[in-house]
This record gives structure tokens, sequence and C-alpha cells, in this order.
């Protein structure tokens, strides 16, 4: 039955639609932290939809105020008043820690990222744009011209002028092999000259954690260091926390608060974990920001009112049982037990992360070299052996990708790492 439903998926969609596995997978139903396939096997899922299944599969709160609201009316627009959509916007903008906070709904990350460029470069009567190294924004036309990752860039055609600065990689590149604080510094030297060479550019887009691109990140405060840099300037700061926000991490409940020492990002754009696998996206900006289109605009589907109740229930059901919390206890003794492991698989060049986003990078053994190959055999022999986690990395790098639904348990922690070692060893 798979193979009838891969060669019918051949058959009538793009070629470059990325599918996991030799024999590939087709999920059925879920529960908690586990997914079934069609033959009946049960996985432990430690992906979670591409980190948007947040919570857990199946999640009776969520699953009851989906039914209640689909009850009722499903979609309307936002051309009329949306009871959920505003009582969600008012816990999302007093959670942002953005002043004078205004909240505009979309349908995914890519659309969230969309929005925030278009207003950043509307309030700054720019099209110049700084991002990352190794980033990743999106599938959109202009979320691709500003993604600094080969690999999921199609095209160089961009409406916007991108200017890539140094930073997202700790462990990488020219500035690898300097401590903490004189990165930040170089890493800063870097982007004051950048921006004395070209016109001031809109904003700064950046993610606090890389999600494509392997979970890389910088060292804490270097994005406040930007901050003050950008801010002499009158640049905006967008926060990309498509894949960090809502406590992911761990530390934080946003991943900006790592870099927080110079104030809030001017822009936050989140999506994927709210809606726990409803399509919610959003961006979060200062009154000022959000409101200066001098022309009239909707969201047909952002903001519908059955992904605003899924989007409620789940905020409440993470709050309350502190996933925030749960992710930094489980995350950090599942990376320690990976850790450990690494330390005799001698083609794991690095494990990082934060709370339950978790990157295991994989190189040919005594080198710097990407391993995908490697890469590949672990996904298929966690398969084998009931697990599911996602693959990652850019500019000739192979990194695993572990980021289970936020109240994973500790048994099941080291039942997923159990199985990644069995995997890791097989190489």
């Amino acid at each position: 039955m798979t193979l009838d439903l891969y060669a019918r998926h051949r058959a009538v969609l793009p070629d470059w639609l990325a599918l996991y596995y030799e024999d590939p997978l087709e999920i059925t139903h879920g529960e908690g932290r586990h997914v079934w396939d069609t033959a009946g096997n049960k996985y432990l899922d430690f992906f979670g939809g591409i980190l948007t299944t947040m919570t857990a599969h199946a999640l009776p709160e969520v699953t009851k105020a989906v039914a209640e609201q689909a009850g009722r009316i499903v979609h309307s627009s936002t051309l009329y008043l949306n009871r959920p959509m505003v009582e969600l916007a008012e816990r999302v903008a007093q959670l942002s820690g953005i002043p004078d906070a205004r909240v505009f709904f979309t349908t995914s990350g890519t659309e969230a990222n969309d929005t925030a460029l278009l207003l950043a470069t509307a309030h700054r009567r720019s099209n110049a744009i700084l991002a990352m190294r190794n980033s990743y924004h999106g599938r959109s036309f202009s979320a691709v011209g500003i993604t600094g990752n080969r690999g999921w860039s199609p095209t160089s055609l961009s409406p916007l002028q991108t200017l890539y600065v140094h930073g997202g990689v700790r462990t990488r590149g020219p500035y690898a092999h300097l401590d903490d604080r004189d990165f930040i510094d170089a890493c800063v030297a870097d982007l004051k000259d950048l921006l004395g060479h070209t016109r001031a550019p809109a904003a700064l887009i950046a993610e606090p954690v890389q999600g494509v691109g392997g979970f890389t990140s910088p060292p804490d405060g270097l994005y406040a260091a930007f901050r003050e840099v950008l801010h002499e300037r009158g640049i905006l700061w967008i926060s990309d926390e498509v894949q960090t926000g809502w406590g992911r991490t761990g530390e934080h409940f946003w991943g900006w608060q790592a870099h927080a020492r110079s104030g809030p990002p001017d822009i936050v754009t989140f999506a994927k974990g709210i809606g726990n696998g409803m399509s919610i996206g959003g961006v979060v900006a200062r009154a000022e920001i959000m409101n200066c289109l001098d022309a009239y605009s909707i969201s047909t589907f952002g903001g519908t009112q059955v992904t605003m109740a899924a989007g409620l229930a789940n905020l409440s059901y993470l709050l309350e049982h502190d996933l925030q919390g749960n992710a930094r206890r489980v995350g950090g003794l599942l990376i320690e037990r990976l850790r450990s492991v690494a330390a005799q698989v001698p083609h794991v060049r690095e494990v990082r992360g934060r709370g339950l986003m978790i990157g295991v990078e994989l190189t040919r053994p005594g080198t710097d070299e990407a391993a995908p190959d490697a890469a590949s055999t672990v996904l298929e022999e966690a398969r084998a052996g009931g697990l599911l986690v996602g693959k990652g990395g850019g500019h000739s790098t192979s990194v695993l990708r572990i980021a289970p639904p936020m109240s994973l348990t500790v048994a099941e922690a080291e039942e997923g790492a159990a199985i990644l070692e069995r995997a890791l060893r097989s190489i």
C-alpha cells in the first residue's frame, strides 16, 4: 500500500518535494510522543512533524477545542470580528516582551517571515536586509532570498538586497577558534565593517538557534551586541522564533531572551509549535511598525477560528504544565546522555543544543568533512529501531535534528537515546 501511495505521490507532486527514507513512511495516527504507520509499526517521535507537534500527538485538550469550534464555525476571514483570534493575540502580545505589541496571524512560518520583511522594508524605506549565514527562513520568494543555506535556496533572484553576516555558527568558520567574548567582538566588527559599505538596511533577521542549519547557535549575547550597533542606525531586529519559540529551548520562553541585554526585538515571528500541528503562524511587532502599511490588507486563512481555538488550548496546556521547565530538565538529561554516547562514536563531531532542540553533527572520522551518507544510515537505522529523527545542516555539514514534543518523559528520553546509540554505532 505504501509503495502504491509513493508511486501516486511521484506522479502528481513535485520532484523537489523532499521525502525521508528509502521506503517512505506514511504515518496514520499518533498519541502522546508516539506515532504509527500503515503496517502498524509504532515509533517514538523525536521530530514532531518538523517541530510542529510541540505538546503531544492527539492532545485531548486541543482535540476537544478544535472539535467544539468546528461544530460552531470553522472560518470567516479577518473581515469580521473573531473572538478566538483576539483572545490568542492578547495572550501572545503579553508573552512577547515587546511593548505596545500588535499581532498579525498567518498560516505558516514562511508567511510570517514574509510579512515581517514587508513591515520592516516599508517602515524603513529600504529593501536591504541583513541575514545570517547558514540561516533558513522559509520557501517563499522573499524568504528564499534571505536564506543563507544553499541546499534550501533554489534561486538567487530576490526582491531584496541581502547582506550576510557572521555569527550563527559557533564551531565552524573563520572565528571558530576564538573564545566566546572574542567571537562576539569579531562578529560585531564584521557587522560594523559591512554597514560601512552599504546604505542602511531595513533590518537584521536571525534565528536564535538555526533550525534547518543544524541547530547551531552563537554564544549568548551576540544579538544583544548586534542590537546596540543596529539601534544606533535605526535598523530593526527581527527574531525568527518559528522553531525556538514557546519554551522549546528550556532556558527561555523565546530564543531572543538569551540575547536580551539590549532589549527585545522590534519584530518576532512565530509558527509551528503554537498550533500543535494546526496551521498557525504570526508576527508580533511594536504598533508603530505593525501599523506603518498605508494600504488595506487581510489574511484570508490567518487567524481562522478553528486554528485559533487550537492555539489557545495548546498554549494554555503548555503554560499550565510548565513544558518549558520539562524541556529544560528532560532535554538536559538527553543532551548529556547523547554526549556520553558520542564520545565513543568517531563519526560524531559535536552534540549541541538547548532544551529539546538538539543537534548531532556527523563527520568523516578524524576530519571536519560532512558525512551525509552516515546521517542517512542513522536515520534509517533509528527508524528500524522505532525512532524518528530529522536531518539538517548547511555548508557541507550533516546533522541529526532531535526535537521531540515538549511533554517528553525521562523514560522516553532514555528509550530514544538507547535507540539512537545503536543507530550511531551501526555506521
